[in-house]
């Protein structure tokens, strides 16, 4: 098997309301709306975050980012109105900082210095 593309889809159930907090969180508008309820933001060429309507499975998804450096992170989505959670760290000493989106999904935003 030969997999091209890891599309992570998170359901919500304001499409309208969470188009415009993802394109806070994420810094910018959605690559592509291929239908009428659906945004696809290109992360990478691989990688791929999908918001789509569905209000029976919103607020059930987890959704994690590894950054580079959290604290630059977290103050540039503050900049954007977007507060990360409290930090914790993991016994090997990634950084972990979680948000909830408007539809209860966790997105969690992780430094790990071991990778």
């Amino acid at each position: 098997m030969s997999l091209t593309k890891v599309l992570a889809a998170v359901p919500v159930t304001d499409f309208e309301a969470s188009l415009a907090w993802y394109e806070r969180l994420l810094g910018r508008p959605a690559d592509a709306r291929p239908m009428p309820a659906l945004a696809d933001w290109h992360l990478t060429d691989t990688a791929w975050v999908q918001v789509h309507l569905d209000r029976d499975h919103a607020g059930h998804t987890a959704l994690n980012f590894a950054v580079d450096d959290l604290d630059a992170h977290t103050a540039e989505l503050a900049g954007r109105g977007i507060a990360l959670g409290k930090v914790t760290i993991t016994d090997k000493n990634a950084k972990l900082a979680p948000v909830t989106d408007p539809s209860g999904n966790r997105i969690t935003f992780i430094e790990n210095p071991s990778t």
